[in-house]
């Protein structure tokens, strides 16, 4: 008789774990507020100025500025710092597209630069190498929330005159050296949209320390105005990227809760990370010293299949999620080689592409858990750690299997 789930057994859960978003009166009490008050856009409300000061104060940035999403957030960030046709800006190709695709969007090309595999972020020690005399800036990303090196970074910036655009969309809270991302370089984005650990369903936000690169974000953000100009008068061409006062509102109440949140990942990532160590053919990441606060937006690890007896990635985790786990593949395609890039890559620098990091992370080895997973209980964790192992133990049910199937 089968004991693994997705061969007929019975599974390790089959409660779900904690949903996303989570909610109560306060956003209710807010969203009413802003309905009955008919100020629903930013024109005439003030729920985006007070949700750029609050969330601009929380990660020691002077200056923010709402806008749609944090795709956007990166273009109109690239505008702002000079970017454009002909430069080149150095990302990581393990990321969401916006990253790569944003720079193609302002006429840049994207220059990718291998990860580091003990934290999955860009690997500050290959950037110099991919630097030419078209560089323009680095986009490093906290990827999951976990903050990228950026004390090398930033030294790597310095001594080639290049500009910092962090990638934090993933990354609320976290925290480098004790002090919270997103405006340690010349700007910085974060991400609102559904499943971020503080959401509007949609929305972004840049910030920085920097008010000539604010005010000229401001103006990307609402049409090319200026706040000294006239209301029909506009400065730079540009597009209406502005949130609106429901999603301020939602985030409003949303940052009430994020440290007591952020806490409570942080402790079932410390657990898991005890117990997933003791199993042989699971490997956690190691994050760089610096790293003070990780956001946890994602807890990555990495899958082994030489200790599963050559049972591939995506098979282990099919295995997982019949075993009531909902674990992730993550990328599975480094950024090069996503049809939406590639084809917009003509240069003979992408031609046969290859870093084997990213593509080891892809295709191989690199498994995610969504936050809201690391907001359940002890228990809940537990499920986790004996789904692995009972996977690890009957792997041999899976690949009959599998080659019944051949």
């Amino acid at each position: 008789m089968a004991k693994l789930a997705i061969c007929g057994g019975k599974p390790i859960r089959e409660k779900p774990y904690p949903s996303w978003p989570i909610f109560d009166e306060r956003e209710e009490k807010i969203l009413i507020e802003i309905l009955r008050s008919g100020k629903w856009g930013r024109i005439n409300g003030k729920k985006n100025e007070e949700f750029e000061n609050k969330f601009a104060n929380y990660h020691s940035a002077k200056y923010g500025i709402t806008c749609v999403n944090g795709t956007v957030a990166l273009e109109l960030s690239l505008r702002a710092l000079g970017i454009g046709a002909g430069d080149e800006v150095i990302v990581p190709p393990y990321t969401f597209i916006a990253t790569a695709s944003s720079v193609l969007m302002v006429g840049a090309k994207p220059i990718f630069v291998d990860i580091d595999p003990k934290t999955y972020n860009i690997d500050p020690n290959k950037i110099e190498s991919a630097i030419t005399s078209k560089t323009k800036a680095i986009i490093p990303v906290h990827i999951g929330g976990c903050p990228a090196n950026m004390d090398k970074i930033l030294e790597i910036a310095k001594k080639y005159s290049l500009k910092v655009l962090e990638d934090a969309a993933q990354a609320h809270g976290a925290e480098w050296r004790g002090r919270k991302v997103g405006a340690l370089g010349d700007m910085g984005i974060f991400s609102f949209q559904s499943s971020k650990n503080i959401n509007a369903g949609e929305g972004g936000i840049i910030l920085t320390n920097n008010e000539e690169l604010a005010e000229r974000a401001w103006s990307l953000m609402n049409v090319g105005r200026s706040k000294k100009g006239e209301w029909y008068m506009h400065y730079i061409l540009s597009g209406n990227y502005r949130m609106t006062e429901f999603q301020a509102g939602i985030l409003l109440a949303q940052m009430e809760r994020i440290e007591e949140l952020m806490r409570k990942r942080e402790e079932n990532a410390r657990y898991l990370t005890e117990n997933l160590k003791k199993i042989e053919g699971i490997e956690v990441l190691n994050p760089d010293e610096g790293v003070t606060r990780h956001a946890y937006h994602l807890y990555i690890f990495k899958y082994k299949s030489s200790h599963f007896k050559g049972l591939p990635k995506m098979e282990f985790v099919k295995a997982m999620n019949a075993e009531g786990i909902p674990l992730k593949p993550g990328y599975t395609l480094p950024l090069y080689r996503i049809p939406a890039i590639a084809d917009n890559l003509k240069d003979d620098r992408y031609k046969d592409l290859y870093l084997p990091e990213t593509e080891r992370a892809c295709r191989e080895e690199g498994v995610w858990l969504s936050q809201n997973v690391l907001l359940g209980t002890k228990e809940d964790m537990d499920d986790i750690i004996l789904a692995i192992k009972k996977i690890q133990e009957n792997v041999d049910e899976i690949l009959e299997r599998l080659e019944v199937k051949k």
